[in-house]
């Protein structure tokens, strides 16, 4: 049965659907395996310590920019359509969103993805905080902080095109963003070659992350084609997902069934089963008072600043990162500094507690 016969039987959203469980599954099970994460990533850049959290970052990053510039090079994806890119962007809401969304990321330990990935594995802090990183992205989109989200986004805005495009803009071209994934990728190798040598599952589970990055572009641009109806050409991102699934749960009617509809849960499947593999599950709660109320800040801060930066750590930081959309790198600079500087204010605690998402120390008595 040929994919015209399958999407003519079962329809495009279930199609879609089945996509985003299946490309889920493998993200959360390489991104639980390799630990990957990008809170991680930036404390230890920040305290300079270039080790095992970054070069995984760094090898999901540029494992994605070099397979999707790759993909673009060979005429196998087309991103034109992507909102990235042919929507009218803001780079007000991207730099604010980015430095908010930082700081929070800080607080709770982990981006929007290592959350999923963290409560499919017993943490209870990290449910709590993806419960209400869910709300108040949804809350940023159509509900009581979507008035200041709009204010932000309207103060510097960007036109729909080439000029959100880097690689159009420097006259780079796709060749150019491959050159400068695979610049990054050898970054990567140097900083992995540097740290203590762990189990190959880290290493092939970094570039299995960046792979599934690429795989969600090229699924939906590979259906877009296929079908007779118009599908959005998309990537991984877990805010509006989150947002969406928030309103399935909640609301009547529910959001139409797509790509989102099978992503989360295939990503909470994939990291309970590398749980599993690795023998990683344990529960794990708060500490005290303190912990909570630094998750919970922390998780509003991420959901408002996801939605207004458009999108989350993957879904601008890696998924618009590798197609080279202005909006996203700007985003993305914001992530690092804003979690570099929460980090700095915030944690006080020795460096690999902070990496291995312990819970923060009881604050002193004045």
């Amino acid at each position: 049965m040929d994919l015209a016969t399958i999407l003519e039987r079962y329809g495009d959203g279930a199609v879609l659907a089945m996509g985003g469980l299946v490309i889920g599954t493998l993200f959360g099970l390489f991104a639980q395996r390799s630990r990957f994460c990008l809170r991680a990533a930036v404390v230890e850049f920040w305290h300079h310590r270039f080790g095992e959290k970054l070069s995984v970052w760094l090898l999901a990053f540029s494992t994605s920019v070099v397979v999707v510039q790759a993909l673009l090079l060979t005429h196998n994806l087309d991103i034109s359509s992507a909102r990235q890119i042919a929507t009218r962007g803001s780079l007000s809401g991207a730099l604010i969103g980015g430095l908010v969304f930082g700081a929070g990321m800080i607080m709770t330990r982990g981006c929007a993805s290592r959350l999923l990935v963290l409560s499919a594995n017993g943490n209870l802090r990290a449910l709590l905080s993806g419960l209400i990183f869910a709300v108040a992205a949804q809350a940023s989109l159509s509900g009581a902080l979507s008035p200041l989200r709009a204010t932000i986004s309207a103060w510097w805005t960007v036109d729909a095109g080439p000029s959100r495009d880097l690689l159009a803009l420097t006259g780079l071209g796709p060749w150019g963003g491959l050159v400068a994934g695979l610049v990054w990728m050898a970054a990567a190798m140097y900083f992995s070659w540097r740290s203590p040598k762990h189990s190959a599952w880290v290493w092939l589970g970094a570039v299995g992350t960046g792979l599934m990055v690429a795989a969600a572009w090229w699924f939906s641009y590979f259906l877009s084609t296929q079908s007779f109806e118009p599908i959005q050409v998309q990537g991984l991102t877990f805010s509006g997902p989150s947002a969406e699934w928030l309103m399935r749960v909640l609301a009547s009617p529910t959001p139409r069934i797509g790509f989102e509809f099978g992503l989360l849960p295939g990503v909470f499947a994939g990291s309970f089963l590398g749980a599993l593999i690795g023998r990683d599950l344990k529960l794990e709660g708060f500490k005290d008072g303190y912990s909570m109320t630094r998750y919970i800040a922390g998780a509003i801060l991420m959901g408002f600043g996801s939605m207004l930066a458009g999108g989350c750590a993957v879904g601008a930081g890696m998924t618009g990162g590798s197609i080279f959309a202005l909006t996203a790198w700007i985003t993305l600079i914001g992530m690092w500094a804003g979690a570099g500087l929460m980090d700095k204010l915030l944690d006080s605690q020795p460096l690999e507690q902070q990496i291995f998402d312990s819970p923060p120390v009881a604050a002193k008595a004045p």
